[in-house]
């Protein structure tokens, strides 16, 4: 049993009230941390404002040194970080290694960044009534960050909205999704540990008071929120003044045209449509491929997912681990059912394992209607779909109808179809002959529509995370 305390500004807190952490695979209790309140958010913004002071006292030298310290901490800690994500995610060991190496390049990312908070010279005496004068801006620490995080990453998609903040000169006020609260307060006090002034740091695990108290607190200057479309949209509603950063998931499609390498177009897809269960933001949810050569697809489809390994995630040789929880079983099976009765085809899979309730069989459907919510909602479930288009514009046409727009991904030998997308798709990324999972955690990375606004990656959110100012010099006087 893993207990752990919150932290509000660098001291722990426990409380009597508990959130059971459980582990998927099981749907065992193997930790506890306390409830968080309204009331403790409140003291956390307190002790913020107090950080915000000691962080801009810092050189960029001394916030890069600690974040790298941080990160050298986290290489020691690696296996118990990696072990504590299976428990609470249940995602498979490995993809839980490959996180904590993530999570550690993040860090080290946000820390080089702690020195390149730019600015630049702007030509005043470019406009009539700037004759004699010299300007520049500069960034400073936007104020307290509120960040928010989802279950799936917990360790990495933490690091991607605290680690730019302390590189930011930002404190930060974290809520964890409740289900998956351990390894993110694991690493705040690695941050504690390393030296970041112990009143810009806090964690409150708890539910949906303590992200409002966070998102719609006066002294919050930055919110930044991972998570669905739905509570996405109620904090644009009630945070107010506020700058806001949000990456609300995706339906992704992949795209395959009539030149593509069909079989790495067949084994990526299913790489990406199937790491963590299929619980993905960018996971491969749609798969689009050219009449002319969708039988061939579809069999090379079916082979690669019959290879995989499905169940306990602590299994070295296992590929798809747990879903989160038994209802999202029973709510995946609807939706495949759905689809079945409006004409879709169940390739392989589609089926939960009796006996390990949360394990739900690698799926392919094909023949998916557009109707069906496994083609217009997201899924967030270890099941890829498969349509026919007849020509690339069709193709395009298929992606953007949707209400998300974060990534896509194109397998073609055809340029012209390739700026086709790149200019007509409308998400956020584009990844030509690579699935839409494909995620460098330095390049900007979000998306339009109902996915998101604002970009992460450390470099661009210290963009969100700082305000301009402007000086301007008039040597005339």
């Amino acid at each position: 049993m893993i207990n752990l305390p919150m932290i509000i500004g660098g001291q722990p807190v426990d409380k009597k009230e508990k959130i059971d952490v459980i582990y998927p695979y099981t749907q065992q209790v193997i930790g506890q941390v306390p409830k968080g309140s309204p009331e403790d958010v409140k003291k956390a913004v307190e002790k913020a404002k107090i950080g915000l002071e000691k962080l801009k006292k810092l050189s960029s030298y001394e916030k890069y040194k600690i974040l790298m310290k941080v990160a050298h901490l986290l290489e020691q800690r690696k296996d118990e970080f990696a072990k504590t994500i299976v428990y609470e995610v249940g995602k498979t060991i490995r993809e839980a290694r490959t996180e904590v190496e993530r999570c550690i390049s993040t860090i080290i990312l946000s820390a080089e960044e702690a020195k390149r908070v730019h600015g630049e010279y702007i030509h005043i005496d470019a406009v009539p009534n700037g004759a004699g004068k010299k300007g520049f801006y500069f960034r400073e620490p936007a104020g307290v960050v509120a960040a928010i995080t989802p279950f799936n990453f917990p360790l990495n998609l933490t690091a991607h909205k605290i680690a730019p903040s302390i590189a930011a000169g930002c404190p930060f006020v974290l809520k964890p999704s409740e289900r998956t609260p351990l390894s993110p307060i694991m690493l705040c006090q690695l941050f504690l540990e390393a030296g970041v002034p112990e009143e810009a740091v806090s964690i409150i695990p708890g539910y949906a008071d303590v992200g409002q108290a966070m998102t719609t607190h006066p002294d919050v200057r930055v919110v930044s929120f991972t998570g669905s479309l739905k509570v996405g949209e109620i904090i644009a509603r009630q945070a107010g003044l506020k700058k806001i950063v949000m990456e609300l998931g995706s339906n992704s499609a992949v795209v395959v045209d009539k030149d593509a390498d069909l079989e790495r177009a067949a084994k990526k897809s299913v790489l990406g449509g199937f790491a963590v269960a299929g619980q993905v933001c960018i996971s491969v949810q749609r798969v689009l491929v050219h009449e002319e050569v969708a039988g061939e697809f579809q069999q090379l489809l079916k082979e690669e997912v019959s290879k995989l390994k499905f169940g306990d995630p602590m299994d070295e040789e296992t590929d798809v681990g747990p879903v989160i929880t038994v209802d999202e079983v029973n709510r995946i099976q609807s939706w495949i059912q759905e689809a079945v009765q409006k004409g879709a085809k169940v390739l392989e899979g589609g089926v939960s394992c009796a006996e390990e309730k949360t394990v739900f069989q690698p799926t392919v459907i094909t023949d998916i209607p557009e109707e069906s919510k496994l083609f217009y909602e997201e899924a967030f479930a270890p099941v890829v779909t498969v349509k026919k288009f007849k020509d690339i514009d069709l193709a395009i046409k298929l992606v953007n109808k949707s209400n998300y727009g974060l990534q896509v991904g194109v397998f073609t030998n055809n340029l012209k179809n390739a700026w086709k997308f790149i200019q007509q798709a409308e998400v956020g990324g584009v990844i030509i002959n690579d699935i839409p999972t494909f995620r460098a955690d330095n390049m900007p990375y979000g998306g339009v529509k109902g996915s998101g606004i604002g970009r992460e990656g450390p470099k661009f959110a210290i963009e969100d995370y700082t305000e301009i100012k402007m000086v301007v010099f008039d040597l005339n006087a």
